[in-house]
């Protein structure tokens, strides 16, 4: 049976706004070797899948500078602290990114990001009843276009590579999931 490794000390290498680089000195419950590790710190994450009245998807295109790539994905961000709800954040995310609103947000599941070196989760929701009600409140490091796109059409932009962030495809996965369990 595996058994959880014990963290003996820890080392903070630098804080990067978004995240806090961590080293640990952690033993091998099995072998009883101490090995380095690194973390990454960073707050919890959110999705939303904006659903129209008449099925669409409120989407987003953005530039990803990791891929360096424009990818097309649901709106999301971090947690705020002052937000205090992973809920809330997502309304708020939602909001800033496309202008929509919705008149439910539900919350579908959440995963761990990378468990190797993330100490954060993601949190996916659905936007029920979503509609443009207002502007998009874009900070200056974001440069982002909004579309709608039939709910039907996404297993294929999932599977022809489209659509590629993998935890905008786990947020998909995760409606799937809901549907199913309410015969939706």
């Amino acid at each position: 049976m595996v058994k959880k490794w014990e963290r003996l000390n820890s080392e903070y290498l630098g804080d990067f706004r978004i995240f806090r680089a961590r080293a640990d000195n952690s033993r091998s419950p099995r072998t009883g070797n101490v090995h380095r590790f690194f973390v990454l710190e960073t707050p919890d994450w959110v999705n939303i899948i904006p659903l129209t009245p008449e099925g669409n998807v409120v989407m987003i295109h953005q530039y990803r500078h990791g891929t360096e790539e424009i990818t097309l994905e649901v709106p999301g961000g971090m947690v705020d602290e002052e937000d205090g709800d992973p809920a809330v954040s997502a309304a708020r995310e939602l909001r800033e990114e496309t202008g929509y609103e919705a008149t439910e947000v539900i919350h579908l599941g959440s995963v761990a990001p990378n468990p190797a070196f993330l100490d954060n989760r993601c949190h996916s929701y659905l936007a029920r009843d979503a509609r443009h009600v207002t502007g998009m409140k874009l900070d200056g490091a974001e440069d982002i276009a909004f579309t709608e796109i039939p709910l039907a059409e996404i297993p294929d932009l999932i599977s022809n590579g489209t659509i590629t962030h993998s935890l905008t495809i786990d947020a998909f996965y995760f409606l799937e999931l809901y549907q199913r369990r309410n015969n939706q």
